[in-house]
């Protein structure tokens, strides 16, 4: 299944497993958006160019992302409603598809983070703040019905979590320091503005032949039991195939053992 394992640092996954969740209780496998129109998406933008919205909507192959919006083809905005949510679901792909890169390569060289990092601080006092409050979230309700113990615990742990969210505003008013300290791209490639742009407008000169897909999501039976046979050379694995209502509950959400790059 067609994954981007961005390790939880973008709300993709919540989203995704929403969606499907919604789509798979209603039926509305076309009509919902959810990863399946992602992944199109995506193979429309690698096949039309970046942004080139009407072209990939105008384009057969890629029908499946004008489902969602045919209910408000009335509106008298709907084009420009419908190009605004694909850029915005494009740059939230965008931001996922750079992170899981960032950690593939941090992987690849075994790089680990600095525990004395106000980065790693903040991140820290952030799990200790998410583990408190869930762990005492009942005492609430047994406070409210007169429990006495349960008040006085209840008022320790708002103080420990007031203490707690004083130190991340702390850590956070010290990141710009820190993060004005990191030396700019250039100087970490080695490379000067100019042989950076020019080796960027270089790449777009180069002649490539255009990437081939395989048949368009409607090819795929209501059911994603079918498949959509041997792609092409060179084809994007097709996210067909999948039948989403054997899945476990959860299996849309990757875990931290997710290999980067890899699929679940």
């Amino acid at each position: 299944m067609f994954n981007i394992a961005d390790g939880g640092f973008t709300e993709l996954h919540t989203l995704w497993q929403n969606e499907e969740r919604a789509a798979i209780s209603s039926g509305k496998l076309n009509e919902i958006w959810h990863r399946r129109h992602d992944y199109w998406l995506l193979a429309g933008i690698v096949l039309h160019g970046y942004a080139r919205w009407t072209d990939i909507q105008n384009d057969g192959a890629f029908g499946v992302i004008n489902e969602p919006f045919k209910g408000e083809a009335s509106k008298g905005n709907f084009l420009e409603m419908k190009n605004k949510f694909l850029a915005r679901r494009f740059k939230l792909l965008e931001q996922a598809l750079v992170i899981e890169e960032q950690l593939r390569r941090a992987a690849y060289l075994n790089m680990t983070q600095d525990p004395s990092h106000p980065a790693m601080a903040l991140n820290t006092r952030f799990a200790e703040v998410e583990c408190l409050a869930e762990s005492h979230q009942h005492l609430s309700k047994e406070s409210l019905a007169g429990n006495k113990p349960a008040n006085a615990v209840l008022h320790k742990v708002l103080n420990q979590l007031e203490e707690l969210l004083s130190d991340m505003k702390a850590d956070v008013t010290r990141l710009p320091a820190t993060l004005s300290r990191i030396p700019p791209i250039a100087a970490r490639l080695q490379m000067s503005e100019r042989s950076i742009l020019s080796r960027l407008a270089s790449k777009g000169t180069d002649s490539h032949p255009p990437p081939s897909f395989p048949p368009g999501p409607y090819a795929t039976p209501p059911s994603y039991g079918g498949t959509f046979g041997t792609p092409p050379a060179g084809a994007l694995p097709p996210p067909g195939g999948a039948n989403y209502s054997q899945m476990p509950p959860g299996s849309f959400i990757s875990g931290e053992g997710t290999p980067a790059g890899g699929t679940k």
